[in-house]
């Protein structure tokens, strides 16, 4: 049986169960900011073994240790309902301690073949670990720099025109006075712009800054375990600047989305990239700059994928079925 770690309101799961549903491969949905009200579990060690089960009180469905052959870390959410009120700081603590649990098991669960993984997805969220190992693969990066000081910042400048600003992990903002949200996307400014900047506008923070590079579109490629879907997009043929910088600006607004014939050195540095990370999925942005050459933005562990499919066709939800269903296939025990 698959477990699919996420959430309630996660629609990309859908298709991928439709398919293992119409296959007859198991799959068990828990939901985790549900985790006190819609479940009973256990996990239990008797000095020779250790042993867990849930169950979802709804529909009675049960999962064993025993039975589960794959794992799907999604989307998970900190658990938030709870079966009965008590006190604010009783309520806090006892949620506190349901996420506890569920990290643990989580952790426990490590080494079952999974798409998304708790011990690796968020340490291969790092972009500074992403380039170390994008360059040990063979991929081409743009010249970056993280720093609290004008001066390292500015020595990046020092031999660029152009160069873009990204946020490090943090892209939304709420104001609270005026309820609304405010997303930072990428922005390009003119390197001399950073000369004419006080030294106090960098050290109250982390900028993360790179060259900017020029593209001639740019490349979605997701990649499920040795499966690699390229999707072009066409950011620079937009008639106005939106989504020109950053595609996400102008994915609402009529940009090109099609399937793309990646080159296989390519697409084999992204599985080589993987491996190095120890995961078995990853959403990579590329620019592919009008001189051809490919460069390496940056790979989300854990990223969105049902968009690119909806846009071009590619079969990525069935990737990710014959993944997990193929671990079943092989009928694996965890005896962890």
């Amino acid at each position: 049986m698959i477990l699919l770690i996420t959430n309630k309101e996660d629609v990309h799961p859908t298709p991928v169960i439709e398919r293992l549903s119409a296959r007859g491969v198991p799959l068990f949905r828990l939901n985790t900011e549900a985790l006190l009200a819609d479940y009973d579990f256990e996990w239990t060690a008797d000095g020779a073994r250790t042993d867990f089960r849930i169950r979802n009180l709804a529909n009675g469905l049960e999962l064993r240790q025993a039975d589960l052959t794959a794992v799907w870390d999604r989307r998970p959410e900190k658990p938030a309902e709870l079966p009965l009120k008590s006190s604010a700081q009783i309520d806090r603590h006892n949620l506190e301690e349901a996420l506890g649990f569920l990290a643990f098991l989580r952790y426990y669960l490590k080494d079952v073949p999974s798409i998304g993984s708790i011990a690796n997805d968020r340490a291969a969220s790092s972009k500074m670990l992403q380039y170390r190992v994008a360059h040990e693969v063979g991929f081409t990066t743009p010249r970056t720099c993280y720093s609290n000081r004008k001066a390292a910042l500015q020595r990046l400048a020092d031999g660029c025109a152009e160069l873009t600003v990204k946020p490090i992990e943090n892209s939304y903002i709420w104001d609270e006075a005026n309820m609304q949200q405010y997303v930072f996307y990428t922005q390009k400014i003119a390197a001399d712009t950073l000369a004419g900047l006080p030294e106090e506008a960098f050290s109250q923070t982390v900028s993360f800054v790179q060259e900017y590079v020029d593209k001639a579109f740019e490349l979605r490629i997701t990649v499920v375990g040795e499966r690699v879907f390229a999707c072009r997009i066409d950011s620079q043929s937009q008639t106005d600047e939106t989504g020109r910088i950053d595609w996400r600006q102008g994915y609402e607004h009529g940009m090109r989305h099609e399937v793309f014939n990646l080159p296989e050195e390519i697409a084999d540095k992204c599985r080589r990239y993987l491996q190095h990370m120890g995961l078995n999925f990853g959403c990579f942005d590329f620019i592919v700059t009008p001189d051809g050459e490919y460069v390496f933005l940056e790979c989300n562990p854990n990223g969105q994928w049902l968009w690119v499919e909806l846009a071009t066709g590619l079969k990525i939800a069935d990737a990710i079925a014959d993944f997990l269903s193929s671990q079943s296939a092989k009928n694996i025990k965890h005896g962890i």
